[in-house]
C-alpha cells in the first residue's frame, strides 16, 4: 500500500536539521524504492516540515521507519502523520 507521511517539525530547531542532514539522506537513500519520494515543505518561504511517499504493508511499518530515521532522535520532529494514499492519477492518466 501507498503512504504519505506528512512531518510537523519543531520551531527553532534547524541547527538539529543540518547537523544530521547528511545520515538522514543516507538513510532515505538506504530505503531504495520503500521511500519513493520525500523533501520538505515550505510555508511563505519558511521550512514547514517534510512529505515522504511510502510503498509499505501497513502504517505501523511506515511508523517504524519514521522511528529509525536520525532525524527522530533529534526531537526535530513534533508530530506526523501517516496517512494510506489511493494513487488514481499518473502520468497524465487515470490508474482505476
Amino acid at each position: 500500500m501507498k503512504y504519505i507521511v506528512r512531518f510537523h517539525d519543531n520551531p527553532g530547531m534547524e541547527d538539529q536539521r543540518q547537523a544530521h542532514m547528511s545520515a538522514h539522506l543516507s538513510f532515505l537513500q538506504a530505503q531504495g524504492p520503500v521511500i519513493y519520494g520525500a523533501g520538505p515543505l515550505f510555508e511563505n518561504d519558511q521550512g514547514s516540515g517534510g512529505l515522504w511517499l511510502v510503498e509499505a504493508d501497513s502504517a505501523e511499518a511506515v511508523d517504524a521507519l519514521v522511528r529509525a530515521d536520525p532525524l527522530f532522535a533529534t526531537g526535530l520532529r513534533k508530530s506526523w502523520d501517516i496517512l494510506e494514499w489511493r494513487q488514481v492519477f499518473r502520468d497524465g492518466r487515470r490508474l482505476i
